[in-house]
């Protein structure tokens, strides 16, 4: 099976690239702005056959039997930099993958999308019943990044003849995470490493992370099914809160937890206490996943950290 992979040096990109090699039987065409840290990713998980390394503008030279769409902006700080953007990047990689998929409508378009698409209220988590919410008199910031990814759903579902998926990601792990982001779990872990103290809110917030063996599930699922235009919200066997996840690296690693209330956090899509879905649309096509999102930080962060 041939597998187009866009945005090759993402987070989620790095974990397919593994774990397809891992399995075999496909063949992967890579596309990335710098080829250089594709090649590097590639030697440090020894991965050498059957990948090809392509600049989009080569996109069309190739028929592949399903395009995944990874394109995005890799951490918190790179979207605070970029903000403005990101708009027209997201438009510009997708117009480019439906034009391909127009000529070739056997092609399969994977799509990642995000659960900001909902808006920036998550009091509660969402469900099938949520609607996505926004205060269009007064956007922000905080607003842009899941508009973006809205317009992208309501425009690829207008395109109804289209063999397209989007996957909703709410959170995911794993070992190939940038330890520099700004994400919960980099920081956590880089502490770990550092040996320095983590400091935090009391605010037990609730996160997802769907392990890369389900999302690599998810995906062929969506790929066995014939002919498909929908989307769905991406979920782990169970979600976790944030102590949970402190006491492990407490327990197991040592780390050092301070819990302040004076802290201020900064969240440039928002602040999320509740950030996953309940929505099990993903049944319909034969998803069910087989780890926790305990899981997935136990087995990722042990490969991270090697202890």
């Amino acid at each position: 099976m041939k597998i187009a992979i866009l945005g090759a040096t993402s987070h989620i990109a790095k974990g397919l690239i593994y774990n397809f090699n891992q399995e075999g039987n496909y063949e992967l065409f890579l596309f990335a702005r710098s080829i250089e840290s594709v090649q590097d990713f590639l030697r440090s998980i020894q991965c050498e056959k059957g990948i090809h390394l392509r600049s989009f503008d080569k996109l069309n030279k190739e028929k592949y039997d399903v395009i995944i769409n990874c394109i995005g902006i890799s951490s918190s700080s790179d979207f605070k930099e970029r903000v403005s953007s990101y708009f027209r990047l997201t438009e510009q990689f997708d117009n480019l993958v439906i034009d391909y998929i127009n000529d070739h409508p056997d092609t399969l378009y994977i799509n990642f999308s995000s659960g900001a698409v909902y808006g920036t209220d998550f009091s509660a988590p969402v469900d099938e019943s949520t609607c996505s919410r926004w205060d269009i008199n007064h956007i922000t910031e905080a607003d842009y990044y899941g508009i973006a990814k809205l317009n992208s759903e309501a425009k690829h579902r207008a395109l109804r003849d289209l063999n397209i998926v989007d996957l909703r990601v709410f959170g995911y792990f794993s070992r190939f995470i940038d330890l520099k982001s700004c994400f919960l779990l980099a920081e956590i872990i880089s502490c770990v490493k550092k040996r320095k103290e983590f400091v935090t809110t009391p605010d037990n917030i609730v996160r997802d992370y769907i392990h890369p063996k389900d999302l690599m599930l998810l995906i062929k699922s969506c790929i066995n099914k014939f002919f498909i235009n929908y989307v769905f919200d991406v979920y782990s066997f169970k979600p976790v809160a944030k102590f949970e996840i402190l006491d492990y690296f407490v327990s197991q690693y040592g780390l050092k937890c301070t819990v302040k209330e004076s802290i201020k956090i900064s969240a440039v899509t928002g602040i999320k206490n509740n950030y996953y879905s309940n929505s099990r649309k993903a049944e319909d096509i034969n998803y069910k996943p087989q780890f926790t999102s305990m899981d997935s930080i136990i087995q990722e962060s042990l490969a991270i950290l090697g202890i």
